[in-house]
């Protein structure tokens, strides 16, 4: 029996196209890994860390792990006050987003062009775009120190932190979620008579509201994780904790809340996703039948 062994010049010159274009991204792409490559080693080269100093550092790590995972006099830790933080905590979480997604909201149909697109609205879009620009571009860090020195140490310094970064953050993100939707909603909202509101409401946030409630449940377990950044600088909550427990070399009790808020953070997970698929992806609605009649 004979095999058909296909002619491979042959088929280079019946599609000289598609191997040409072949050849150039795998040469681009060669170009690109050389050049990453480049990068790395003259990043090293410049930074670089003697062997000596970093074989040092890998024994001060392992230290700190052997530390981290033989927990000592552990019926003595004040569980009441390291709960107590990790509930503070939350609740400057809760708080900062959900008051930051009830302003980011408005905001993001102002800084949105499909809705801003009027000639005379543009410029509105653009100065809103860039306030947003400016809230986000500020760490949540930074934002907890200048309001420790305005309101003082406390929660309320950690919640108006959250509710800056993410007013810029949660804008931005709604206003690509409302540029994404279709249009053909809106125009026949339009063509029966809606008004703006009413077209931006049904036509617009209707299509926009998975990625608004995805990314606003995101941002909570997102922030529980750096709300704890915020005690470092005085912001209150579990950051305290650490901060004290690190100066005092306590690295088990360090081990301790860090695994509560990883279960904390996991159980966040699961009622999101729950969340999401009930409001989302929704339930089936029968459709009314009449009854009949005998």
């Amino acid at each position: 029996m004979m095999t058909l062994v296909p002619d491979l010049d042959k088929i280079k010159q019946e599609h000289a196209a598609l191997f040409s274009a072949q050849s150039r991204y795998l040469r681009r792409l060669a170009i690109v890994a050389l050049a990453i490559a480049v990068y790395y080693l003259l990043f090293f080269l410049y930074f670089g860390i003697p062997w000596a100093r970093a074989a040092q550092g890998m024994e001060q790590l392992g230290h700190y792990f052997v530390r981290m995972f033989i927990w000592q006099d552990v019926a003595n830790w004040p569980f009441a006050y390291y709960f107590s933080q990790i509930g503070i905590t939350l609740a400057i979480v809760f708080s900062g987003t959900l008051t930051a997604s009830l302003l980011a909201l408005p905001l993001s149909f102002f800084a949105a062009r499909n809705v801003m697109h009027e000639p005379a609205l543009r410029p509105v879009a653009l100065v809103v775009r860039r306030l947003l620009d400016i809230l986000r571009g500020i760490d949540m860090a930074i934002w907890g120190l200048i309001f420790v020195r305005a309101v003082g140490m406390g929660p309320l310094a950690g919640a108006l932190a959250i509710i800056m970064q993410d007013v810029g953050l949660l804008g931005k993100l709604y206003a690509e979620g409302h540029e994404a939707v279709e249009r053909s909603p809106s125009r026949g909202l339009g063509a029966v008579g809606a008004n703006s509101l009413q077209k931006h409401r049904f036509g617009i946030f209707t299509q926009s509201f998975p990625s608004f409630l995805a990314l606003s449940l995101y941002q909570i377990e997102s922030n529980t994780r750096s709300a704890a950044v915020l005690g470092f600088v005085g912001a209150g909550g579990v950051g305290l904790v650490y901060a004290e427990n690190m100066r005092l070399w306590n690295w088990d009790v360090v081990t301790f809340i860090t695994l509560v808020l990883v279960v904390v953070v996991m159980t966040m997970d699961v009622i999101s996703s729950r969340l999401r698929k009930r409001y989302i992806t929704g339930k089936p609605v029968p459709l009314w039948q009449p009854q009949s009649v005998d």
